[in-house]
């Protein structure tokens, strides 16, 4: 069996990176930065650009404003999850094949910031699964990365929201930083709710190789 290939982001080489992962195959991580950047800047004029060919493939008038119209979907909603300390966020595309039937399954991956009282990381980390949260099915972890809970929340679009009534499966990974003061939220959200068990096996997977520390310092 050939090892899976892995490709290290320029980001991991960022200074003022926070933490590390390993992200697997499937997903694709959304520019936050450049996609949400202000007018008039220099990233501003690369994502003009870099959108220009899209726009200018469009067959007519109306498909050029509808896909206008997804752009600035898509940015509200990376605004929004900025807004709540969003700091990555990723869409995965694979392929449900269980039942003989190949069928695409979308799910968003996020990674959010929290503060939070100053505490013992493994009280940081049961106290974000308690509460009025709905958390349901909470595993605690110990990882190379300190002490985590996984837990999973099923909701449902607001009525009149104009977003279809379907139930959203977010499975969380709540790891608490070693400073003791915030904690890194990671969420795989996801409508085959019939696929829970695989989403956070996955989840699981991702949290397994997590960093608070440079591992490529380390390394060296």
């Amino acid at each position: 069996m050939r090892p899976a290939a892995v490709t290290v982001h320029e980001s991991a080489k960022d200074p003022h990176a926070e933490l590390w992962f390993a992200e697997p195959a499937g997903f694709t991580a959304l520019p936050m930065d450049a996609l949400l950047a202000e007018w008039g800047t220099p990233e501003a004029d690369r994502l003009r650009a870099a959108a220009s060919p899209l726009l200018a493939s469009a067959p007519s008038e109306m498909a050029r404003q509808e896909i206008i119209a997804l752009l600035a979907s898509g940015q509200r909603m990376l605004g929004t999850l900025r807004e709540f300390g969003t700091v990555h966020c990723s869409v995965g595309l694979h392929r449900d094949d269980v039942g003989g039937a190949a069928q695409p399954l979308l799910s968003l991956f996020t990674i959010t910031w929290r503060d939070t009282a100053t505490a013992p990381r493994a009280v940081t980390a049961a106290r974000a699964v308690t509460g009025s949260g709905g958390h349901r099915h909470v595993e605690y972890l110990e990882r190379s990365c300190g002490p985590l809970t996984i837990s999973e929340v099923s909701r449902r679009p607001e009525p009149g929201s104009g977003l279809p009534s379907l139930p959203l499966l977010q499975i969380h990974a709540h790891l608490p930083h070693p400073d003791c003061k915030r904690l890194a939220v990671f969420t795989v959200s996801a409508v085959a709710v019939s696929r829970r068990e695989e989403y956070r096996a996955l989840l699981r997977g991702i949290v397994e190789t997590v960093r608070f520390e440079d591992p490529l310092g380390e390394a060296a």
